[in-house]
């Protein structure tokens, strides 16, 4: 009966499954304090292999068969072409403004000592999970990279959450963020053109050295900031005069993402990073963001569930049933939480930050959710990880972006506390004094 079910017909029937449930799961998140992304990647965990294919595999084999999974992963990489476009609209240089020797030391800080926590980690890995024909390096590196990733937007979503995106320490924590996402990203890309030439191949990086790629990786960013920027700015002012005029904004940045990501791709380069750097070049003008909001009303909630969905039909926690296996899971999620939280507070507290700011920085470093996500399928997809070692980087993502939440909160209710108690002892002093 599933052989010859029309694609159509299991495509119209898997989307609004997928978006309702990544929709409750998302509101019951938040309801319990939690970032709706922690609910998101949960539903397509649950739906792949870990839990229905596990206990009702003919019902998982209905509702998502092998034929539609082709068309929901297209769905899918298109909203994650608007989501990365997004991350590189929201990223704002002003946030490094008065705050350079700190950004400095904990972006950097939270970037290299999981990087090299995590190669350390990945050596010893590499002769039992590192796929057959993978060579050390870009496996090694892979997995570094994936140790040293800061979820930007969601970080942005808690810190709003929380009530601290004007703070201090939410406006460090963001420069920290979007420096050290720049620099795990440009790393990436380093994997991405060591990996293409033993991969499958197509695209038209096959036949460039790494330093080919560089070389035109370095064109592409000039030729995005000194020739597409002034330019888009120029086209937004002459077509675009005010909000009325958004539709038509909405085509070109719709065109201009997916132009820039063919374009990467095409040179041997993800094509997230040409959707992140467009992102990153356009002029944020009232008529742009009201575009940019109507391009995620739509994307956010209905096309990057399908993205979560892919990931979750790849991870499989049967793959974990052996205690090595586990052991290498906790292995993974410990070096990511001492490298990016340890880092990152450490760095904190040598910049010149106080106590409870440094431990907070650091737990909001440790987010990383979507962003990782992202960065284990492109490891998945060129073959540089296996399915089991990516399943343990799924689960790590998933705990270290649940548990930042929480963390945050208590150390602010703390601190709220100690704020209410110095207020009551001057109050008190100041009643003595009256008397």
């Amino acid at each position: 009966m599933g052989a010859s079910r029309d694609p159509l017909e299991a495509v119209l029937v898997a989307v609004p499954v997928v978006v309702l449930a990544c929709g409750v799961a998302g509101a019951l998140m938040r309801r319990l304090g939690q970032t709706a992304v922690v609910g998101e990647i949960l539903v397509g965990i649950l739906l792949g292999p870990s839990l229905l294919g596990w206990l009702w595999p003919e019902a998982s084999r209905w509702l998502l068969p092998g034929e539609v999974l082709p068309y929901l992963g297209v769905l899918g990489n298109l909203g994650l072409l608007v989501f990365m476009f997004l991350v590189g609209l929201e990223l704002d240089p002003g946030l490094l403004r008065g705050r350079g020797r700190a950004v400095v030391v904990v972006s950097q800080a939270s970037v290299w000592i999981p990087l090299g926590l995590g190669g350390l980690l990945a050596l010893a890995m590499y002769g039992g999970l590192a796929p057959e024909g993978v060579g050390r390096a870009e496996f090694v590196l892979f997995v570094a990279v994936a140790m040293s990733v800061t979820a930007f937007p969601v970080l942005a979503r808690i810190l709003k959450d929380q009530g601290m995106y004007g703070s201090p320490v939410g406006a460090l924590a963001m420069a920290c963020a979007a420096v050290a996402d720049v620099v795990a990203w440009c790393l990436l890309a380093l994997v991405v053109a060591l990996a293409q030439p033993q991969g499958s191949g197509g695209g038209g990086g096959a036949g460039w050295g790494v330093a080919g790629m560089a070389v035109l990786a370095g064109v592409f960013l000039a030729g995005m900031w000194w020739g597409v920027r002034p330019l888009l700015a120029w086209g937004v002012r002459r077509w675009a005069p005010d909000a009325d005029s958004g539709a038509g904004v909405v085509v070109l940045l719709c065109s201009g993402l997916c132009l820039s990501a063919y374009a990467t791709n095409a040179m041997g380069v993800h094509a997230l990073f040409g959707a992140f750097v467009f992102g990153a070049v356009v002029p944020r003008t009232a008529v742009v963001e009201v575009a940019a909001e109507r391009m995620r009303a739509f994307a956010v909630p209905v096309l990057l569930p399908l993205f979560f969905v892919g990931s979750g039909l790849r991870t499989d926690v049967g793959l974990l049933g052996g205690g090595s296996a586990w052991l290498w899971a906790v292995a993974v999620l410990a070096v990511a939480v001492a490298g990016k939280w340890g880092g990152g507070a450490g760095a904190a507290l040598l910049a010149g930050q106080p106590v409870r700011d440094a431990v907070t920085l650091g737990a909001l470093m440790n987010c990383r959710g979507v962003t990782e996500l992202v960065v284990l399928n492109v490891g998945l997809g060129l073959g540089v990880i296996g399915a089991e070692l990516f399943t343990a980087l799924v689960l790590m993502a998933l705990v270290t972006t649940a548990v930042t939440g929480p963390v945050v909160r208590a150390l602010r209710g703390r601190e709220r506390g100690r704020e209410r108690e110095r207020a009551g002892d001057g109050t008190a002093a100041s009643v003595g004094l009256r008397r």
